[in-house]
C-alpha cells in the first residue's frame, strides 16, 4: 500500500492538551499533544462524523462533541459507544521541531477492531442475544473483541439487520439517508465474524431454570449465557376507531416506511402525544409540506423531562414552523369510513386528517420471560450493577431497570446510546470480565433547526440554572437536586456538553453556586486537565 509522509505542523505550535486538525493528501487527521508526545488519529467520530477537534480531552481519551463516543488517543480504540469502529492511528515522528505523519493513501480514518473467530473445538459454549438493537449489536461485537470464541446467536423479531433506530424519525425520515446507510453493519460483517443473526424470529418463551429459549419457528435454543435486549413496543391508542389502517406508531424501519408512504398523498396529519417520537415526527411531516396538529394531555412538550422553559421553547419553535397544538386534550374517538378521517377530542373539537401517528410512550417487551420477577410497575427486568438479572442472564437497554451509581435510584432509561453502553457492559460480564455499569445517560434530538442534547438523569429537581440565552437558542440548563447537578440539557453548546458528560462520569461537576455565577465555561478545562 502506498503512503505519504508529510510535515504537518511544528512541535512548538501545540501546547499540552491542544488539538489541531490537518490534512495529508485527501485524509483529515487530528493531532493531539499530550506532554511531550504527539498523537495522530482520524479526525472524525466513527458514528456520525463529528469533528473531534471540537471534542473534549480527558487523560488519554477524547470525547465526541455530538453523541459522546470515547476514543483512546494513544491507540485510536473505541471505549464508549455509539460508534462501533475505532479510529485509525498514524505513525508520528519528530525531526527537529517538525511533526511528520505517515498516512496510507485514501485512509478512511477509522478501522474495524480486531475480532475473534468462532472456534467450537476451543470453546463449546453458546451465548444467545435476544434483540438486535443497539444493545444486542454492541454486545455481539464486544464479545468477539474480548476474545470470546464460542457460538453467538442473535435473535430478533425485526426484518432488518441492526440499524441506527435514532434516524427513523430524523435523517432517514427526512430523506437525508438511505436505508442501507443506517445499518450498523453489513450481512458480510456478521458472517465474517461468526455472529449468527436470525431475522423475523420473535421469542415466545425464556425459561431461566432450564436455560432454554423457545422461538416462534418451533426451534429451542439452549444457552450458557443469555442477554435479553428485546427493547420496547409502542403503546397503542385505546379509543373507538383506533384500528384504522392509516393510524401508525413509529418504532421500526417498517413503521417509518409505512408513514412515509402514507405521507406522499397526505395534506394534513394528527400526531397524538408530545413525546420525542411524536414531536420529531411532527417536525418531519411538517417539513414534507403536511399541515400537522399535535394533540397531548400535557401543558407543554417535554415539561416533565426538560422543564417548562425548554418545553415552552420547543412549543414556540414548532409553532413558528406551522405546527398547531391542542395541549391539555385527549382523544375521545376516531371517525372514518375505510380509513381514519376525523380525530374527535374530549372537548368535541374535530380534527380532519389523512393520517395519524401515535406517540404516547412505550412498554418493555418482556412477557415471554419465566423465572425472573419483573418490576410490577412497568414489567421491566431488574438487574444489579453488573446488569445481571439471574445466574448467567443479563438484561440491557430499554427493558433493564438498573441502579444509578450516583444516587442509588432504580431507573429505566429509554435512550439508544445507553442501550449500546449496556450491551458492551453485559458482554464484558458474559465474557468473564467483571465490570460494573457506571455510564452517564445521553440522548439527543433535532426538531426543525433546534438541536437538543441531554446528559445525566433527573426525574425531579429543585432548580434549573440556565447558562446562556433561551431566546437565542444557545444555552445549557443544569438540573439541580440537593445542591448537586444531576443532568444538563443544551443547544448549540456541544463541546461544553461533552465536558459535562465526562465530569458527571468522574463525579467532578462544579457546585451549583459556581454555575449560577456563569463560571462553567472557564473552569471545566481545568477540572479535566
Amino acid at each position: 500500500m502506498s503512503q505519504t509522509e508529510a510535515v504537518v505542523a511544528q512541535f512548538n505550535e501545540l501546547q499540552d492538551g491542544q488539538k489541531l486538525q490537518v490534512t495529508v493528501g485527501d485524509t483529515d487527521i487530528l493531532l493531539i499533544r499530550r506532554a511531550d508526545r504527539i498523537y495522530a488519529i482520524g479526525a472524525y467520530c466513527t458514528h456520525n462524523k463529528a469533528p473531534l477537534e471540537q471534542g473534549v480531552l480527558h487523560g488519554d481519551c477524547i470525547v465526541c462533541p455530538w453523541h459522546n463516543a470515547y476514543f483512546d488517543i494513544t491507540t485510536g480504540d473505541l471505549h464508549q459507544p455509539p460508534g462501533l469502529d475505532s479510529l485509525q492511528r498514524y505513525p508520528v515522528r519528530i525531526d527537529g521541531d517538525s511533526i511528520i505523519v505517515t498516512v496510507p493513501d485514501s485512509s478512511s480514518g477509522h478501522r474495524v477492531p480486531d475480532l475473534a473467530r468462532y472456534e467450537p473445538e476451543i470453546d463449546k459454549r453458546t451465548f444467545v442475544i435476544l434483540g438486535a438493537g443497539a444493545a444486542g449489536a454492541h454486545a455481539a461485537e464486544t464479545l468477539r473483541i474480548e476474545g470470546y470464541q464460542g457460538k453467538i446467536v442473535m435473535v430478533t423479531r425485526d426484518d432488518r439487520l441492526p440499524y441506527d433506530r435514532t434516524t427513523l424519525s430524523k435523517n432517514y425520515f427526512l430523506g437525508k439517508l438511505k436505508a442501507d446507510q443506517i445499518l450498523m453493519r453489513s450481512a458480510e460483517f456478521y458472517q465474517q465474524h461468526d455472529i449468527e443473526v436470525r431475522l423475523n424470529c420473535p421469542v415466545i418463551n425464556v425459561d431461566i431454570n432450564t436455560k432454554k429459549v423457545a422461538l416462534t419457528n418451533g426451534e429451542t435454543l439452549t444457552y450458557d449465557a443469555l442477554l435479553i435486549a428485546t427493547g420496547t413496543q409502542p403503546r397503542q391508542l385505546n379509543v373507538p376507531g383506533a384500528d384504522f389502517a392509516n393510524i401508525f406508531t413509529l418504532r421500526s424501519f417498517a413503521d417509518s416506511d409505512r408513514i412515509l408512504a402514507a405521507a406522499q398523498n397526505a395534506k394534513q396529519a394528527v400526531v397524538i402525544g408530545s413525546s420525542f417520537i411524536g414531536m420529531e415526527t411532527a417536525a418531519g411531516l411538517t417539513q414534507k409540506g403536511i399541515k400537522v396538529t399535535v394533540v397531548s394531555p400535557d401543558s407543554l412538550p417535554f415539561e416533565r423531562i426538560l422543564g417548562a422553559e425548554i418545553g415552552e421553547l420547543f412549543y414556540k419553535v414548532h409553532q413558528e414552523n406551522g405546527v398547531t397544538f391542542k395541549m391539555g386534550r385527549n382523544v375521545s374517538l376516531i371517525e372514518g369510513e375505510s380509513k381514519a378521517q376525523t380525530v374527535v377530542l374530549d372537548n368535541d373539537d374535530r380534527l380532519p386528517t389523512d393520517l395519524i401517528v401515535v406517540g404516547i410512550g412505550v412498554q418493555p417487551v418482556t412477557d415471554f420471560i419465566d423465572g425472573i420477577e419483573l418490576n410490577p410497575k412497568d414489567r421491566s427486568v431488574p438487574v444489579d450493577e453488573y446488569l445481571c438479572a439471574a445466574a448467567g442472564v443479563y438484561a440491557a437497554g430499554d427493558i433493564a431497570r438498573f441502579p444509578d451509581w450516583r444516587t442509588s435510584e432504580s431507573m429505566r432509561v429509554e435512550h439508544w446510546r445507553i442501550a449500546a453502553q449496556h450491551g458492551r457492559i453485559a458482554a464484558y460480564n458474559m465474557a468473564g470480565i467483571p465490570t460494573k455499569f457506571r455510564g452517564i445517560p445521553v440522548f439527543w434530538s433535532m426538531q426543525f433547526e433546534l438541536p437538543i442534547r441531554y446528559v445525566g438523569h433527573a426525574t425531579e429537581w429543585d432548580e434549573v440554572i440556565i447558562d446562556g440565552d433561551l431566546n437565542r437558542r444557545e444555552f445549557i440548563a443544569f438540573y439541580i437536586k440537593d445542591d448537586r447537578v444531576l443532568a444538563a440539557a443544551s443547544s448549540k453548546r456541544d463541546t461544553e456538553t461533552a465536558a459535562i458528560a465526562e465530569l458527571l462520569r468522574i463525579d467532578k461537576m462544579p457546585a451549583p453556586n459556581e454555575l449560577r455565577q456563569g463560571q462553567f465555561q472557564k473552569i471545566y478545562p481545568e477540572l479535566l486537565s
